[in-house]
């Protein structure tokens, strides 16, 4: 197997495998801290449960994160050491300032797991609000390292080749940084969202245990509060990115959008197969003048095609295009979920009739528990293979940062075990908090007299 082949389909498998754990990591902390604020305002012990039950699947999610991210930091410097000897001096700093991220958020986690009855309320709810700063600010330091690969500033280049003089806040704080953090969090916040949603949806759905529909409702009730402004507010961010790529990375707005010809009026497309060889993309809906009124403001203002820019520059638009009307698709599907949702949420407060009785909505909520998760490995997709040839953009090819050695695909080998096993443990470890699901262990049940 080609060596650039291989180590590119171990980061994609490696990455895609890791973000699930990265968005559990940013925003199942803010779940949990959540219910336990109801519970502390109303009284309400499912919102207790609830907020135990989060609790534990953090502490597994988090563990096995750390497991699969320490495994991914190696295999930068395995597959990527001309990357990393010469973009090291600038991602050095921000992966420090990960570390202390992940260091407060692994603290905090061991206090807010075993503070259950052991430290005053607002005590343990703190903690845990540390843990949803630690857990984020971890994600989005990350983000900022990606963004620094997609616009490269705060640095020099040496005689010798490498980077010197390096401006870390110049470099974290790159004109790409804003949009991609901000874009990237809401996206996690929308995936566990909708995930637990669709989950106790399904729960409601079945009715095996009648005695925990209570339970499930507010459960569905907070993920979809949760879910609801990140699903909204992407249509936003995703506009403002759009109008960025226009002017900062013109072949990757192409790219996405199946544009091969540069013209002025360039129609926005809806579905269609792009094929490189005949530059064209064939069987798309097209809205007339959409995309420059979308990545101009300006119906008649001219889009560069990816006819404009070198045959050995072109991103692989068979991949990004697909991506990207996956990403668009599975965002509007949520935005369309959401409003039904709030609709019948709002139509039982006005007791004309319980929302939990509707049962295509549930449905429909169960349907959609991978959705997000579809959307945010398909929005990374468009991100990262948007960008190539370019590992740096515009300033280092991915080809010529991949390792030497040739036996890549021995690697690629072991990790894919790796990231099985931790599948295999991530799946019985669920399964058991599942079925435990909504009770407290016997050493807990009296423990709350001890708030105060």
């Amino acid at each position: 197997m080609d060596p650039l082949l291989a180590a590119r389909l171990q980061m994609a498998f490696s990455l895609g495998f890791h973000m699930l754990f990265a968005a559990a990591g940013m925003a199942l902390p803010l779940m949990m801290v959540l219910a336990e604020g109801i519970w502390m305002v109303t009284g309400n012990e499912d919102a207790r449960r609830l907020a135990r039950t989060w609790t534990r699947g953090t502490a597994v999610l988090f563990a096995l994160g750390a497991v699969s991210g320490t495994a991914l930091s190696f295999e930068l410097g395995l597959l990527w050491p001309r990357l990393m000897a010469f973009a090291g001096p600038v991602m050095g700093p921000a992966f420090a300032l990960e570390g202390y991220a992940f260091f407060i958020e692994a603290i905090f986690l061991g206090l807010y797991l075993y503070g259950w009855g052991r430290l005053a309320t607002h005590l343990h709810w703190l903690s845990g609000w540390a843990v949803v700063v630690g857990g984020i600010s971890s994600g989005l330091i990350v983000v900022a390292a990606v963004s620094w690969m997609q616009r490269p500033l705060g640095y020099t280049v040496g005689a010798n080749g490498l980077v010197q003089d390096v401006v870390p806040l110049l470099a974290i704080f790159n004109p790409a940084f804003g949009l991609m953090t901000i874009h990237s969090a809401l996206s996690t916040l929308q995936a566990i969202g909708f995930a637990l949603a669709g989950g106790y949806a399904l729960a409601l759905l079945l009715n095996r245990r009648p005695e925990r529909n209570r339970y499930n409702r507010i459960a569905v009730t907070l993920a979809m509060a949760v879910a609801l402004v990140p699903a909204l507010a992407q249509i936003v961010t995703g506009d403002f990115l759009a109008q960025r790529l226009y002017t900062a990375q013109p072949p990757k707005l192409a790219a996405m959008e199946g544009q091969f010809q540069t013209e002025r009026c360039a129609p926005l497309r809806i579905l269609g197969w792009p094929v490189p060889a005949d530059q064209q993309t064939y069987f798309a809906i097209e809205i007339p003048c959409g995309l420059s009124f979308l990545a101009a403001r300006d119906p008649n203002a001219e889009v560069q095609g990816l006819s404009a820019f070198p045959l050995d520059q072109w991103p692989p638009t068979q991949i990004v295009h697909p991506a990207f009307q996956i990403m668009v698709a599975s965002g509007f599907a949520m935005v369309g979920l959401a409003a039904w949702f709030w609709w019948a949420w709002w139509r039982d407060r006005r007791g004309v009739r319980d929302w939990t009785t509707r049962r295509w909505l549930l449905v429909a909520l169960a349907l959609a528990t991978p959705l997000g998760f579809l959307s945010l490995e398909s929005g990374w997709t468009v991100t990262e293979t948007g960008r190539q040839p370019w590992v740096v953009y515009q300033v280092l090819r991915t080809q010529d940062a991949v390792t030497p050695i040739p036996s890549i695909w021995a690697s690629l080998t072991g990790f894919i075990l790796l990231y099985g096993g931790l599948s295999i443990a991530l799946v019985l470890l669920l399964r058991r908090i599942a079925a435990d699901e909504g009770s407290d262990r016997p050493e807990d049940e009296d423990s709350y007299d001890a708030y105060g």
